[in-house]
């Protein structure tokens, strides 16, 4: 009886000590895994002004908005829930159209500038002789990349990286960035229709 007693006492002793010292730490905050495929390019499909090369992981589909026009298309990643949706207007030789179109381009990218932390603006002069406008924003912004391009006498094609997720932007960062190389790659390999012998 005296031993159990003593053997109790001893436990409760070291259950309190053990308790006493040892401190918690908190887990860190931690991100799902995202497994991002090694890149592939396929040609556009189709009968449009502009041919490129795009992600073999995007599926095509023309914009069904109301206000969609035609060669208005989307590069849907279904995997990442992402979403590149490019806008395609004729300037008709006209520098009034072009300006506009520009503008319009740089009202869009200011309507994030309220969330965005910080804005980054490039020029790209890619393998094709085209020279685009790039954009990339920072923080919970809904679009994190977008460009436009043109030869400002007949083509204008703009395009934007939306996320169909509330997933945060810093856990997305590497579909982000992912993304964006496939956006470089199209911007590349960018040809309009007439030119190059692309007919």
């Amino acid at each position: 009886m005296l031993y159990q007693k003593i053997f109790i006492l001893g436990l409760l002793a070291w259950l309190v000590s053990a308790c006493g010292s040892s401190s918690y730490v908190p887990k860190p905050k931690g991100y799902n895994r995202i497994d991002l495929p090694e890149p592939k390019y396929v040609a556009l499909v189709g009968d449009y002004p502009y041919q490129f090369e795009h992600s073999a992981y995007a599926q095509i589909r023309p914009d069904s908005a109301k206000i969609a026009e035609k060669y208005w298309i989307h590069l849907k990643y279904n995997q990442f829930k992402a979403d590149v949706q490019l806008t395609y207007k004729n300037v008709q030789q006209d520098p009034k159209f072009f300006a506009e179109f520009v503008d319009d381009s740089h009202k869009l990218i200011s309507k994030h500038f309220i969330k965005a932390s910080g804005v980054e603006e490039d020029i790209i002069k890619t393998k094709t002789g085209k020279t685009a406008a790039v954009y990339t924003l920072e923080g919970e912004v809904p679009s994190q990349f977008q460009f436009y391009v043109s030869d400002s006498t007949r083509h204008f094609l703009r395009g934007a990286l939306y996320f169909r997720t509330a997933t945060k932007n810093d856990s997305l960062a590497p579909v982000i960035e992912y993304i964006k190389k496939d956006i470089v790659h199209l911007l590349e390999t960018l040809q309009w229709k007439g030119e190059n012998n692309l007919q």
